[in-house]
C-alpha cells in the first residue's frame, strides 16, 4: 500500500516536471518580444500617465506610438523636449522649437462677499452638476462656480481653495494636462504662459452696467487698461479685456487703474513691483538680443 502511494507520488511529480518543461520550452518558441523602443519611449515620457495625450498612461501611449504609429506630440506636460526625444527614438524628424510651459489659471474672483447668488445650491458637490441647474447658483453665468471638480481631476494637486473659499493653481505644480479646462463648465479656468505675470480675472463678456449689478470684482469693459498700459497687450472685446502675452509692455499702471480691480497678479507671491521688475527685465534682454 505504500509503494502505491510512493510510486503515485513519483509519477505525479514526474509528469509535472515534464509539463513544466515543456511549457518553459513552448514560452520561448512562441515568446512575443517587446519592442525595445517601448521602453525607451516610457522613459522619455514624464510618467505623469495624467491621460492628457488620450490613452490610459505613459506606457500605453509609448505603445501606441510604436504599435499604432499614434501621434508623438500628444504629451503636452513634457512639452517640446519631450517630443524631440521620442522623435530621436522614432527615428523621426522633429522641427518642434522650445515654447513656453503653458499653465491654468482660474480667471473669476467673484466669492460670496463680492459677487451675487440667485439661490443656495444643495445638490452633488460637482461644477458640472451644479451646471444643469440653471447654470449655477451664481448670478453670473461665466464665473467660478467653487465646487471643486477641476481639483478632483488635476492628476498632481496643483489646485487648490485658498483663504477665502476661491479656487486656484499652483503653477508649478500645473503639468498643463488641461484636464482642468476639459471638466470647468463655465470656461473660467484657461491656459496661460508660465511667465505670465498679470491675468484678468473674469470670463463675463456682458456689458459693464450688468457686471455691476452682480458682481464687485468683474470686468466692466471700459477699456481704462488698454489706455494705461497701451504696450501691455491688453483688448477689450464684447466687454471683456484679454492679453495678449507676446506683447511685452508693463501692465502695472493698468493693474492699479482697473476700477473693479480684476486686473491680478498671475503669481500670488508676487507683489506688482516684484512683477514690473521682472518685466523690466525681460524688456532689457530683449533690446540686447535685438542690438545682437
Amino acid at each position: 500500500m505504500i509503494l502505491r502511494v510512493i510510486y503515485s507520488f513519483l509519477s505525479v511529480a514526474a509528469l509535472g516536471g515534464l509539463l513544466g518543461i515543456g511549457l518553459a520550452y513552448a514560452s520561448k518558441i512562441f515568446a512575443v518580444k517587446k519592442d525595445e523602443r517601448i521602453e525607451e519611449l516610457e522613459k522619455a515620457l514624464p510618467g505623469a500617465n495624467c491621460g492628457a495625450c488620450g490613452y490610459a498612461g505613459c506606457a500605453a501611449y509609448a505603445e501606441a506610438i510604436v504599435e499604432e504609429n499614434a501621434e508623438i506630440n500628444l504629451c503636452s506636460p513634457g512639452g517640446a523636449s519631450t517630443i524631440k526625444a521620442v522623435a530621436e527614438i522614432m527615428g523621426l524628424e522633429s522641427d518642434v522649437g522650445e515654447s513656453e510651459k503653458m499653465v491654468a489659471q482660474v480667471h473669476c474672483r467673484g466669492s460670496k462677499a463680492t459677487a451675487s447668488y440667485l439661490f443656495e445650491y444643495r445638490g452633488v458637490v460637482d461644477c458640472n452638476a451644479a451646471h444643469m441647474l440653471f447654470e449655477g447658483d451664481k448670478e453670473c453665468k461665466f464665473g467660478c462656480l467653487g465646487l471643486g471638480s477641476c481639483i478632483k481631476v488635476c492628476p498632481t494637486d496643483a489646485i487648490y481653495y485658498d483663504q477665502e473659499g476661491l479656487v486656484r493653481v499652483d503653477r508649478e505644480k500645473c503639468i498643463s494636462c488641461e484636464k482642468c479646462v476639459e471638466v470647468c463648465p463655465t470656461g473660467v479656468m484657461q491656459m496661460i504662459p508660465y511667465s505670465a505675470d498679470y491675468i484678468v480675472a473674469c470670463n463675463s463678456t456682458e456689458k459693464g452696467a450688468v457686471v455691476r449689478k452682480y458682481c464687485k470684482v468683474g470686468c466692466i469693459g471700459c477699456k481704462i487698461c488698454e489706455k494705461k498700459s497701451p504696450d501691455g497687450g491688453f483688448k477689450v472685446e464684447n466687454f471683456l479685456a484679454t492679453i495678449d502675452y507676446s506683447q511685452q509692455g508693463e501692465r502695472v499702471s493698468a493693474a492699479k487703474a482697473c476700477p473693479p480691480k480684476c486686473i491680478i497678479p498671475a503669481d500670488d507671491s508676487l507683489m506688482p513691483a516684484e512683477h514690473e521688475k521682472k518685466n523690466e527685465e525681460k524688456r532689457e534682454k530683449k533690446a540686447v538680443n535685438e542690438k545682437a
